[in-house]
């Protein structure tokens, strides 16, 4: 089976090199030819465990191609997924412009049936707007008779798991309209089906919809919990022994209840803003989702605020940092909440310095010099007056805590992922601060 996949970042470039581990021939489709040139060598532009070896293995099979030129390929494929960013606009709602223009191409090219699959994350509505502009395409050049369908594939990847989601879905959800596109879309997940994972087929409307459901409930349970996280200390109770009981309740289980100092990355803000911003579009005040997002940007901040409410005056002091990234297992630093850390303690007349095990060149691109860069976790932490931990790193899960009070200036260990025992550091004469506690 043949597909292209239009679009070569996170979501498609893992789902290109995952559908041909399963046997189709995939076209990956970018107008970056530089990004297309480093692809066909081998050069992998994101970190994504197993991702290198997955693209190199399926390139050398003979199953996966990179192009910049969608014409080469379109006529002898079945399905085009466009995987293009949908980036969060000004009033939040999500930037259609490369989705548009990935359906003015496909109305373009196509000469017999095809479907086009949206595989971005998308408003509702977007497959009427796609249709419509495909139509007009083809009206354009008087090809009325090429038929096409319009489908939605939303993807459901963590990064730093993303292979193993693809490969062992907990669901794949598909929204079609179309019997035939329904037929075409089962032939392509069938080897997913033979290991009895679930396929859901739905309207397109519902698929569209519940991609934005599911991030947002989940980025709904983190700012909870880190709401109930700042109310525990004001009250004197530990969050997570709060985290325990709750999770223990089968109707609530312990998944996404961890608190900590917020939630960035690429999916979980922008699509919490784009379904208010929904919802705002259709007369409808999605108030528990604004109020998530709010609650995340102030979380962001607590790192800050309990290094101020600690050292006081922050000028001139030392603070280092571990972790950059939004999450463990990525260089993504998009929306991170080390940015808004590094920014106030910035303002404020801090030193900073960090290190991240793999965040660090895409720092280094966002803030050039404006922090110092430790070649170790141990190195970060000389002469500074207080450490923080945003990023819960394995290899940060039990530091020499020795080494680190004889190193450091001041004694202040601040967890923003709550993964350290404040017993331990207490012997060593730390001070510790965590979250909801």
């Amino acid at each position: 089976m043949k597909i292209a996949i239009v679009g070569t970042g996170y979501v498609g470039l893992v789902s290109g090199a995952c559908f041909a581990e399963v046997g189709a021939d995939v076209t990956c489709v970018d107008i970056d030819a530089a990004k297309i040139e480093r692809l066909s060598k081998g050069i992998i532009p994101i970190y994504e465990p197993g991702l290198d070896d997955i693209v190199d293995r399926n390139v050398k099979a003979g199953r996966l191609h990179f192009t910049t030129d969608l014409a080469a390929c379109i006529n002898d494929v079945e399905l085009v997924f466009c995987a293009v960013g949908t980036p969060a606009g000004e009033d939040g709602m999500a930037d259609l412009s490369y989705v548009e223009e990935v359906a003015r191409t496909f109305g373009r090219l196509i000469n017999d049936y095809c479907i086009f699959v949206t595989k971005s994350t998308v408003p509702v509505g977007t497959s009427h707007l796609v249709s419509k502009i495909i139509r007009q395409e083809l009206e354009k050049r008087s090809a009325d008779n090429v038929h096409f369908d319009v489908a939605s594939n939303p993807e459901f990847l963590k990064e730093g798991a993303a292979i193993k989601d693809f490969m062992s879905p907990d669901r794949v959800v598909i929204g079609t309209d179309s019997s035939r596109a329904r037929k075409v879309m089962e032939r392509l997940y069938r080897p997913f089906l033979l290991n009895n994972f679930r396929v859901i087929f739905m309207d397109i409307a519902s698929a569209e919809m519940t991609k934005y459901a599911a991030n947002s409930m989940l980025a709904t349970r983190i700012s909870f919990m880190n709401d109930i996280a700042n109310l525990c200390e004001l009250v004197g109770a530990d969050v997570n022994m709060v985290r325990k009981g709750m999770g223990a309740d089968i109707r609530i289980g312990n998944k996404f209840l961890y608190p900590g100092c917020g939630y960035g990355g690429s999916c979980f803000p922008k699509d919490v803003r784009a379904l208010a911003a929904t919802g705002r579009a259709a007369g409808y005040t999605m108030e528990i989702i604004e109020a998530v997002d709010r609650v995340n940007e102030r979380q962001k901040s607590v790192i800050y605020t309990k290094l101020r409410q600690q050292l006081g005056d922050l000028r001139g002091k030392r603070i280092a940092l571990w972790g950059l990234a939004f999450k463990p297992e990525t260089d993504d630093m998009r929306c991170a909440p080390a940015l808004v850390v590094i920014d106030r303690l910035l303002a404020d007349g801090a030193t900073v310095t960090a290190f991240d095990p793999v965040a660090m060149d895409e720092c280094r691109r966002r803030l050039g010099d404006r922090i110092n860069y430790a070649r170790d976790m141990y190195e970060a932490v000389v002469d500074a007056d207080a450490v923080a931990l945003l990023t819960e790193w394995k290899q940060f899960r039990m530091p020499a805590w020795k080494v680190i009070r004889r190193t450091m200036r001041g004694d202040l260990v601040v967890d923003g992922r709550n993964i350290y025992d404040p017993a331990e550091l207490a012997d060593e004469g730390l001070r510790y601060c965590c979250i909801g506690k």
